[in-house]
């Protein structure tokens, strides 16, 4: 992958089924949720700013996993990465419940026949992991091609919004009244929108594909990361500060309802829920290749058996690709009884728990190799670094306890799994 197809990674991974959803959840805070996703955003540049930094002093596939090594040796490695595995397959389940959601509103169908729906998700997934299984170059252009059409709704939005602005000026923009501003609604809003934001490192985790790793990864990282916030920001803040409240905070599609309010589109929301299917189904095109590299990472290493690790004539990890496929089919299968909108929520807080306790232990990895001298540590870094800890921390806070509990939950579940596998492989 050169950096076209790693800037479409970072991207096509952040930019999934969340971002058609969250104005709905933004909606009651206002001018708040801005403000969140400003914090939400410098944070998040400050995570990619590490890691960039530490793809660039070590370019090894497995990225969280290879940093965390390094800094503390295997066994927090192995835990840091378990559990990280664990989230991709996991958070996959959710992108791609939330890509047959959208389907649905397509095809009624799929609602309407119990199971189908569950059916249909594992096999979105299967297809998606035989295509990254064909190898990186498919999978790439896959992800390349996606990603430049999930972007045309959003600089649509973009562009209509600017368009109502020039002609009828703030009119249509929700009054800033500071007396509604506050801290509560602030951490409410950086909360609900870091699921947008994750996938920062998804670059950094297929290192040994990636053409001149060094370079290619921090520049998609970086811009990657930027770029998405960006598109973040001005098309919610859009929607959140130009539509009345109440009519956002209960439309299932938001976005469909700005264009048909401002552009009079007929038919916007089937629009849109296609868009939205493509865009988490372009989504989940990214993480599925992220989900089979942490484990061969860790097999190569000798932390999992040596077969999880072997790879195909083509370079892919297949039987990293079939067992984390597999395991993801069972989440979705065993859980066919819950409704779609439940089971996204359920999958969404065991990944983002555990992506939260990610971020922070490569922050605290750049941290230590700084110490170390194993990394450059520039005064830059450095205040990148404590920045990135001081928001990984808020964010953990805000998220709550449960999500602090599930991810400490599969921390702790690791450490009996190490020293079982060690014995078993050894």
């Amino acid at each position: 992958m050169g950096l076209g197809m790693a800037l479409a990674l970072v991207m096509g991974s952040m930019i999934g089924s969340g971002v058609f959803l969250l104005p709905a959840s933004l909606a009651p805070l206002g001018w708040n949720s801005v403000f969140g996703w400003i914090v939400t955003i410098s944070g998040t540049l400050c995570m990619a700013g590490v890691f960039a930094a530490l793809a660039r002093a070590f370019p090894a596939a497995g990225g969280p996993y290879v940093y965390t090594r390094i800094a503390f040796g295997p066994v927090t490695a192995f835990a840091v990465a378990w559990a990280y595995w664990i989230s991709l397959w996991v958070g996959n389940a959710a992108i791609a419940t939330g890509a047959v959601s959208y389907l649905s509103r397509l095809f009624p169908a799929i609602a309407a026949q119990p199971g189908l729906s569950a059916v249909l998700t594992v096999a979105i997934v299967w297809l998606f992991a035989f295509i990254n299984m064909r190898g990186v170059a498919l999978a790439g252009r896959v992800q390349l091609v996606s990603t430049i059409i999930k972007l045309v709704p959003l600089i649509a939005v973009i562009g209509l919004a600017v368009w109502v602005v020039m002609t009828s000026g703030t009119t249509n923009i929700r009054p800033f009244n500071p007396s509604e501003i506050n801290l509560a609604s602030i951490t409410s809003a950086a909360t609900l929108t870091l699921w947008a934001m994750l996938g920062i490192e998804a670059a950094t985790v297929p290192a040994d594909k990636v053409v001149n790793p060094e370079q290619t990864i921090p520049r998609a990282t970086l811009i990657g990361a930027g770029s998405a916030g960006l598109i973040y920001l001005i098309v919610c803040s859009a929607v959140v500060l130009m539509l009345p409240a109440a009519l956002v905070a209960g439309s299932e599609a938001p976005f469909a309802d700005f264009v048909e309010r401002y552009a009079g589109g007929i038919g916007a929301g089937t629009l849109i829920a296609a868009f939205g299917a493509i865009s988490a189904l372009g989504a989940l095109n990214g993480w599925v290749m992220l989900q089979a590299e942490i484990p061969a990472a860790m097999a190569r290493d000798g932390l999992f058996p040596a077969w999880i690790g072997r790879v195909s004539p083509r370079g892919t990890p297949v039987a990293a690709h079939l067992l984390s496929v597999s395991l993801l089919s069972a989440v979705v299968l065993f859980n066919y009884s819950r409704s779609m909108a439940d089971l996204f929520q359920f999958l969404i807080l065991l990944t983002t728990a555990v992506v939260l306790v990610m971020y922070i232990a490569c922050t605290l990895a750049a941290v230590k190799l700084m110490y170390t001298r194993q990394l450059v540590a520039s005064s830059g870094l450095r205040i990148i670094s404590a920045v990135a800890l001081l928001y990984g921390l808020f964010t953990l806070y805000g998220a709550g306890a449960e999500v602090l509990l599930w991810g400490l939950g599969l921390l702790l579940l690791a450490i009996p799994v190490y020293f079982a596998v060690r014995r078993k492989v050894n």
